[in-house]
């Protein structure tokens, strides 16, 4: 079992279904509205949880209605939480517009997720007693470049999920040994992802691909599954990838798409179970 720590936002999704997502000055009549616990960080936090890993969740709740169930949220997924701040700032927000398609368009209020700015002694010991760290850019850039370096200093497995893209320090590009980007990502960070020792693209339908310090290359197609909603596919594959990556990238990477494609079965942002995405691993094996 992995010892996984992730640094990361935690958000209140607020999640509407139309017909489609609006264009630039178009109002669309929406059929529904759903109130899901969400945010990069903690949806990573809980597939890693939920498909095996030790997990430690390192971030900040707001004092308003939505810290309650975002907490139980993750204790449900078996997620430690001993570090999380709580800060008097709102708890952070999103909203979410889902199409028929699955596909989705996401607005980011980062609310308590923006107290993030340094790391706290806590945090630091406990991100480098674990063997993996793992990454996204919801927080304040500066907090997810100090984790990187101290966990690269302890030796531990920095994994960056550079989402939402932007132009990364070098210094925290340096301290990853595992980028996972998709392939709106990977255009933006293509010189990150040509340096990476590790580089892991995910291409929704057409599954994901790995290439490994030596240059060889590893794809992995998913399986075939019945999409309700994309929101928070590939958080469900950077947890189980966390979660896996002790078993090498070819065994990492094909739980990972399996876990990305189950997630997206299921309205809002779905941490799939160690047995169900056993099930479509093993049927792919077969």
């Amino acid at each position: 079992m992995s010892r996984i720590a992730v640094l990361g936002s935690v958000n209140m999704d607020l999640v509407t279904r139309a017909p489609r997502i609006p264009a630039v000055g178009e109002t669309v009549l929406g059929e529904s509205l759903a109130q899901l616990p969400g945010g990069k960080g903690a949806n990573q936090a809980k597939a890693a949880a939920r498909l095996g890993g030790e997990v430690w969740f390192l971030g900040a709740l707001g004092g308003d209605q939505f810290a309650t169930p975002l907490r139980e949220s993750m204790e449900r997924a078996g997620v430690h939480l001993p570090e999380v701040r709580e800060v008097e700032a709102p708890s952070g927000l999103a909203a979410i517009s889902v199409d028929h398609s699955g596909d989705n368009a996401i607005i980011v209020v980062p609310g308590a997720n923006a107290a993030m700015t340094a790391l706290l002694p806590e945090e630091r010991r406990r991100i480098v007693e674990c063997d993996v760290l793992l990454l996204q850019c919801e927080l304040p850039i500066g907090i997810v470049t100090e984790a990187a370096l101290a966990a690269s200093a302890a030796g531990v497995t920095v994994m960056l999920n550079p989402s939402p893209a932007g132009e990364l320090p070098r210094e925290l590009v340096a301290a990853t040994d595992v980028l996972i980007v998709n392939e709106n990502e990977a255009a933006l960070l293509h010189g990150e992802l040509r340096h990476a020792r590790h580089a892991v693209t995910t291409r929704g339908s057409a599954g994901a691909s790995y290439r490994g310090p030596g240059g060889g290359v590893i794809e992995v197609a998913p399986p075939a599954v019945e999409v309700v909603d994309t929101t928070g596919a590939g958080d469900a594959f950077a947890g189980a990838l966390a979660a896996f990556w002790h078993t090498g990238p070819r065994t990492a990477l094909r739980w990972a798409t399996a876990a990305g494609a189950v997630a997206t079965t299921r309205p809002g942002a779905f941490a799939p179970p160690l047995t169900l995405v056993a099930e479509f691993v093993e049927h792919e094996e077969a």
